[in-house]
């Protein structure tokens, strides 16, 4: 609980958040996740918090990892987050826009492959006051249009691609970027930059308030931890 004896290690997490925002074009980072599922299950409930429709359904693109949709129907059965699979190559199906939907998951590029422009698909579900998660390939990325780029309010994905071992599935850093205006909704940890008593640079970790370890009851997330050494493996 005191972090800051570690400038190094902040240092390099700072790194790895700075890698992550530049390559999915959203502003705010964290100090990485557990792995891509967990990742997308926290963007369920910050589309649950922070969404329009509160109460509406989690709408996942079929072209989704079948992993990651295995972990987000978990996590929503016990809070009772309806989740709905569904194929939106050619936009939200009618039937579905007609009802609440508080967030959108699709996978960039496509489980199968497959990369296709996103836009509209971002743009339909901002009109149904629904929030948009993007899981996106980091390597990718140095190519494609990034999340940011497309309107996209929160990326997630994993890090291993950068220098990471496969480990047989694990462990590997996750991550998470969102919309500046969902930072305080973000989960895990944040680095931050300040000054000390001298008044040097130095690190910190930032908005702790979100954690449970400072408030239980007003955490965003049960997750107090962070994948540090293969985040740190992954941004350098």
């Amino acid at each position: 609980y005191q972090p800051e004896i570690s400038q190094g290690r902040l240092e390099a997490l700072l790194n790895f958040q700075t890698m992550v925002a530049d390559l999915t074009g959203l502003p705010t980072s964290g100090a990485s996740l557990l792995d891509e599922g967990t990742a997308a299950a926290e963007a369920m409930a910050l589309s649950r918090r922070m969404g329009k429709n509160k109460k509406g359904l989690f709408l996942i693109d079929a072209d989704v990892l079948p992993q990651t949709i295995a972990v987000i129907q978990t996590r929503a059965e016990p809070t009772g987050v309806e989740i709905v699979v569904a194929d939106l190559g050619d936009g939200i199906p009618a039937d579905l826009a007609a009802r609440e939907i508080n967030g959108v998951l699709v996978q960039y590029p496509g489980a199968s492959g497959v990369v296709r422009d996103i836009t509209a698909v971002i743009e339909q579900a901002h009109e149904l006051g629904a929030l948009v998660t993007v899981a996106a390939d980091l390597l990718a990325l140095t190519l494609l249009k990034s999340p940011g780029e497309l309107g996209a309010d929160i990326a997630i994905g994993t890090t291993q691609r950068f220098g990471v071992p496969m480990g047989f599935g694990g462990p590997h850093a996750g991550y998470m970027a969102v919309h500046e205006k969902f930072a305080r909704s973000l989960p895990g940890r944040l680095v931050g930059v300040s000054v000390d008593a001298d008044g040097n640079r130095a690190y910190r970790l930032a908005l702790q308030t979100r954690e449970q370890h400072i408030r239980r009851e007003k955490a965003t997330s049960n997750i107090c931890t962070a994948q540090v050494l293969l985040a740190v493996m992954a941004g350098m």
